[in-house]
C-alpha cells in the first residue's frame, strides 16, 4: 500500500513565508510613496483655488496681481494651514509671471515640515499657463501632474 501525503512540509511552509516576506519587502515601500503623493494631491488641490484667482486677475488686468491681496488670495499664509499644508504664499516675478508657493508638513516618507514645491503661472494672450516645480520636496512625492 501507498502511504498518502497529507499537508505540507515544513520546506515547502518556509518558501511560501520566505516569498510573502520579499512580496511585503517590495510593497511597502510603494504604497508609502502613494499614501504620500495622494496627500501631495491635497496641496495641489488647495493651490488650484489660488491658481485661479491669479488666472482672473492676469485675464481681466493684463498683468499679474502685485501681491496676495489684489490676487484676491488670503494674505495670511497660514490661512490655507491643513494637515498636509502648513502655508501657502504668492509672489509676482515679472508683469507675466506669478509663483504660488506651497509649503507642506512632515507627511511621512523623507519629507520635513517646511519642505515646500511651487506652481509658477506665466501669463500670455491665450492666459496663464501653469507649471509645478518640486523645491525641496523630493520629486517622487509630487503627483504625476507636476512631474
Amino acid at each position: 500500500m501507498k502511504k498518502v501525503q497529507q499537508g505540507f512540509t515544513l520546506i515547502e511552509l518556509m518558501i511560501v513565508v520566505a516569498i510573502i516576506g520579499i512580496l511585503a519587502a517590495i510593497a511597502i515601500p510603494a504604497y508609502q510613496d502613494y499614501t504620500i503623493r495622494s496627500k501631495m494631491t491635497e496641496a495641489l488641490t488647495l493651490a488650484s483655488s489660488a491658481k485661479t484667482s491669479v488666472s482672473e486677475y492676469y485675464i481681466s488686468q493684463g498683468s499679474m496681481p502685485a501681491d496676495e491681496d489684489a490676487a484676491g488670495i488670503d494674505a495670511t499664509g497660514t490661512n490655507y494651514a491643513t494637515p498636509v499644508v502648513q502655508t501657502m504664499d504668492y509672489a509676482q516675478t515679472s508683469a507675466t509671471v506669478g509663483e504660488i508657493t506651497i509649503a507642506i508638513n512632515a507627511i511621512g516618507g523623507d519629507t520635513t515640515a517646511g519642505d515646500d514645491f511651487t506652481m509658477t503661472g506665466t501669463g500670455s494672450g491665450q492666459g496663464v499657463s501653469w507649471v509645478c516645480a518640486a523645491g525641496s520636496v523630493d520629486e517622487k512625492y509630487l503627483p504625476a501632474s507636476c512631474r
